[in-house]
């Protein structure tokens, strides 16, 4: 009888982040996901205690990865850090609805999933004050519609996200292109 191959915990977050996607977290289960995975099932339960722990875990992954390249983006033009975040938010598409599910996470069955939670909440507060930062600046700074206020002018940035890709227009230049359009509707005239 043949090893059965064990899969990674980078590859059990990236099928719990595919499945979560697919069927939401109440159509989420262990056994839907370990369908999806090379190895036994009971290989999650090396990596992870319950589904809030893994569910939380790929919250907190997806987070990490968005904080790390929105930390990175140089704030020295503020212009081209907002359209550097919005690259990196599409890119990340996804983010806000797995962050959907947080609420949903019953954080009395984990200490794991609450510590997760935790930092994916404060992550959260920094991306926002990051963005708010960038957003005042530009405003000051004459690139943005004084007559506009902040809040209408960052909800309407972050609906972007949500803007379908009827052309099918690789990522980088679909930003762009959405930059383009809300910088012509909010940009000083």
């Amino acid at each position: 009888m043949g090893r059965k191959q064990a899969f990674t915990k980078s590859e059990l977050l990236d099928q719990t982040k595919r499945v979560l996607l697919e069927y939401g977290y109440e159509g989420f289960q262990l056994k839907l996901l370990s369908k999806s995975l090379v190895g036994a099932r009971s290989t999650i339960y090396q990596y992870y205690a319950n589904k809030e722990e893994i569910v939380a875990a790929c919250m907190k992954r997806s987070m990490e990865n968005v904080l790390q390249k929105a930390s990175a983006i140089d704030e020295t033009d503020c212009m081209t850090a907002l359209q550097h975040l919005l690259d990196v938010y599409l890119e990340e598409a996804n983010l806000h609805q797995l962050l959907g599910y947080a609420h949903k996470i019953n954080k009395a069955n984990s200490a794991a999933a609450a510590h997760d939670l935790e930092f994916v909440e404060q992550a959260h507060v920094t991306l926002k004050n990051q963005l708010e930062r960038l957003f005042a600046r530009a405003q000051e700074e004459g690139h943005l519609n004084t007559s506009i206020p902040l809040p209408a002018i960052i909800g309407v940035f972050f609906n972007l996200i949500e803007t379908p890709n009827m052309m099918n227009i690789p990522t980088p230049q679909w930003s762009k292109l959405l930059y383009q359009m809300w910088l012509g509707g909010v940009g000083r005239r």
